[in-house]
Order: C-alpha cells, then structure tokens, then sequence
C-alpha cells in the first residue's frame, strides 16, 4: 500500500483520529445554549401554568359568590363578605342609578359587585345588575 492510499494520508496525516479540543468545545457550547434554552421555556411554561391555577381559583370562588346571591326579594344593600378556600371575597350591593325610570316602576336595579383576592394578592372583579321589587325597599 502506499502512504498515498493510507488511512493515515485520508486523515491528515496525523495519524490520530477523533476530535479536536476546539470542535469538543463549540459541541459543548452548543449543547449548553439548547439547553439554557429548554430551561427558559419550562419556566416560563410553569410560570403561566400558576398563572393559569390562580386566575381559575379566583373565577370559580367569583362564580361561587355569584350563585349565593340572596333572592331578589331579599337583597339588601350593604357589604357582605367571607373567606372560600384562602380566597377572601367580598360584595358590594348598592343602588344603581339609571335615567329614564319611570315613577311608580314595580323593579329597582342594584349594582352588585364581587371582588375576590388570591392569597398571592391577584384580584378579580365581577360586577352584574339584580332587579329588586320596590316593595324590598
């Protein structure tokens, strides 16, 4: 065989096959970025997964609250308040002004608003309109 054809000669000459350290260190460099990668999305995953627990904890404490509401013959106005599953929740019920009532109307609307606050400090909202009888006054 000549030292043309040689496995050697195909290789460099250098007789010795593998890597080199600068190829080991850009594979490495490589594998460290990918994986720094995958690290930030699955936190950012987890991140928005809480995100996602606690805005459903606080909608159905919300929707708990909500279909409590006392019967329209029985709704008083005033602040109302409590505690479901470490979600503190409070309604407010108060008269709603609306123009162009007429005089003598058998229903009066009332703002109801529910807040309900997480133990993390996030907070929801609902706000809906109940139609009293005049005669609940």
């Amino acid at each position: 065989m000549s030292r043309a054809s040689s496995p050697d000669a195909l290789a460099g000459g250098s007789g010795r096959a593998g890597f080199t350290l600068l190829e080991v260190l850009v594979a490495l460099a490589v594998a460290a970025a990918v994986l720094a990668a995958i690290g930030q999305l699955m936190g950012a995953n987890a991140r928005g997964v809480r995100a996602l627990e606690t805005r459903a904890g606080l909608l159905s404490t919300a929707r708990a609250v909500e279909a409590g509401i006392p019967a329209r013959s029985s709704l008083a106005l005033g602040r109302t308040d409590g505690d479901i599953a470490g979600h503190r929740w409070r309604m407010d019920v108060r008269p709603l002004d609306v123009a162009g009532v007429p005089e003598g109307a058998k229903w009066a609307p009332r703002d109801v608003v529910i807040r309900v606050r997480a133990p993390s400090g996030a907070m929801v909202v609902l706000e809906t309109v109940r139609l009293v009888p005049v005669a609940a006054e």
